[in-house]
């Protein structure tokens, strides 16, 4: 029987041998390329430095996404820790004094402000798994500026000239305000009597200056409005700002993951001088071209020849206009509904818990409102370490703020019934489910959906915000005409936010129509 079974086996062999090579030789499908994502803040010199290693990363063959004007320091920070974003710009000064604030030595000249010890900054980075780059071969420093004619009449040149002058305003950006190398520190160091004080947006400030709303506000020295609007820096005469030598912040990671596209960044390092990086926020800015193109443009004429240009004529700009708004609105709709739909759910149980039980309720209301009285920004700040950038995190934020009206209504809705309407439901036997489905919800529905309206359309607003944290819509629209002073852009975003909250009041409007009874209507 084994005799007669033998011949087989170099058939089986054969025919296990050739179903091997198959699999072998079947060709493998190909890896898919690395995802790399770029951060910058909002400000135009950070959008096109953002912008230039974008497409520095793309020509390696990597999946870039550019997820501009996130905010301040602090929001690319914690997303560039938590992995959301793989590498943005930073500044020496910054990375000392607010980023590893406490974390390096207090005795190193580092922390002393007197010079840019590169290894100790790297050594406090690679705590973090962040890798340093070496210097991009411009300083863009912190200062005080004001306008030229102002400064010549009242004879002021340096920082110090300023403690004659306390009646002067000041416009000073928020970030500037809080940070450790800001203002407090700056007035302290200097003993600067100035009282009249407030924040605004960075670039709103130079409209300060211009309508003589405001006297001094603070720079960036390679700022492209220093010339256009004929400012006087101030000079540094007590030594206060540090230097900030523009570098790259990268994962470390990203040398594993996506070492050409990581390489291909640091091809940067020494390229860009201050009158170089100049000239390109003023073409952004004061010529109006977008940060695709200027950013091609640089790359084609120093470091990538072959570069494809974008084109930047009138119809590929309204093109890139109505792509851009066409993404925005699907973004907006998505942070609302999902939010609005989250919302919903928690919060008309929660009224009507609210509604049954008195010392809870007013719990609950409490915890509500104090949630709704959180300024908005700092609620989307503090989301980020527990669900990143992204939509996420302003649909939780949304979400809070929807609780409060929805719940308020609710609870309202339920507590004006007249207890005789609840006390015949009981006697015809009606157990307190049917009681609330059929007698009290009906009762109470137009305040709920007056509530459910409110919150929709607080949404939408308050959507905008989102952008700030890479969520996108409307906001970004908006944030991008606000850095760009350019109203007509501000206006497409907020115009069409505008409409959607009509929008989101008549639709309400018609399912009132559709679900309350008329005689119950609150129109009525």
């Amino acid at each position: 029987m084994i005799s007669l079974l033998l011949p087989s086996w170099p058939k089986t062999l054969a025919i296990c041998l050739a179903f091997f090579f198959c699999l072998v030789a079947k060709p493998a499908r190909a890896a898919e390329p690395p995802g790399v994502a770029i951060g910058s803040k909002s400000f135009t010199e950070s959008v096109i430095l953002g912008e230039i290693l974008s497409q520095l990363a793309r020509q390696t063959g990597a999946v870039v996404s550019h997820r501009a004007e996130l905010g301040g320091t602090r929001i690319l920070w914690e997303a560039l820790k938590k992995g959301d974003i793989d590498a943005y710009v930073d500044y020496t000064g910054t990375i000392r004094d607010e980023l590893l604030a406490g974390e390096l030595p207090a005795s190193s000249p580092v922390a002393n402000n007197k010079t840019n010890d590169f290894q100790q900054l790297r050594a406090g980075l690679q705590k973090h798994q962040i890798h340093l780059s070496m210097p991009l071969g411009f300083n863009n420093t912190y200062a005080l500026g004001m306008r030229e004619t102002l400064a010549a009449k009242l004879n002021i040149k340096t920082i110090s000239d300023l403690q004659k002058q306390p009646g002067l305003a000041l416009g000073l950006s928020d970030e500037f305000v809080e940070r450790k190398d800001g203002w407090r520190q700056l007035a302290s160091h200097y003993r600067l009597p100035q009282k009249n004080m407030r924040t605004m947006n960075h670039t709103l400030a130079y409209q300060g200056l211009v309508n003589d709303s405001i006297q001094i506000t603070d720079l960036y020295t390679t700022d492209a409005e220093i010339p256009f609007y004929q400012l006087r820096v101030l000079e540094d005469d007590l030594a206060f700002f540090p230097s900030y030598q523009a570098v790259l912040l990268i994962r470390a990671d990203l040398f594993q993951r996506a070492p050409l596209a990581a390489e291909a960044l640091l091809r940067l390092e020494g390229k860009l001088t201050s009158t170089a990086i100049a000239a390109l926020s003023a073409r952004v800015k004061l010529e109006k071209i977008s940060e695709t193109v200027v950013a091609a443009q640089w790359l084609r004429q120093n470091l990538e020849p072959n570069l494809l240009v974008p084109d930047d004529d009138q119809s590929a700009r309204q093109r890139r206009l109505l792509q851009r708004l066409g993404q925005a609105t699907v973004e907006h709709l998505f942070l609302v509904v999902v939010s609005l739909l989250a919302a919903i759910l928690v919060a008309v149980p929660l009224g009507i818990y609210a509604a049954r039980h008195d010392r809870m309720g007013q719990i609950v209301l409490a915890m509500v409102g104090i949630v709704q009285t959180l300024p908005s920004l700092a609620l989307l700040v503090f989301m980020i370490p527990f669900f990143g950038l992204g939509p996420t995190s302003a649909i939780v934020a949304l979400f809070c703020y929807s609780l409060l009206p929805i719940v308020r209504n609710t609870y309202s809705g339920l507590r004006q019934i007249p207890p005789t309407t609840c006390e015949s439901a009981e006697v015809i036997g009606l157990s307190a489910w049917d009681k609330l489905r059929l007698v009290e919800f009906p009762l109470a529905l137009p305040l709920v959906l007056s509530g459910i309206k409110t919150a929709a359309v607080i949404n939408v607003g308050t959507a905008t915000i989102g952008a700030l944290v890479g969520a996108g819509g409307y906001g970004s629209v908006i944030l991008t005409g606000i850095r760009l002073l350019d109203i007509p852009l501000i206006l497409q975003g907020a115009i069409p936010a505008a409409l959607m909250a009509l929008l989101a009041q008549y639709l309400f409007g018609w399912i009132e129509k559709l679900l309350v009874s008329p005689g119950l209507r609150l129109n009525r």
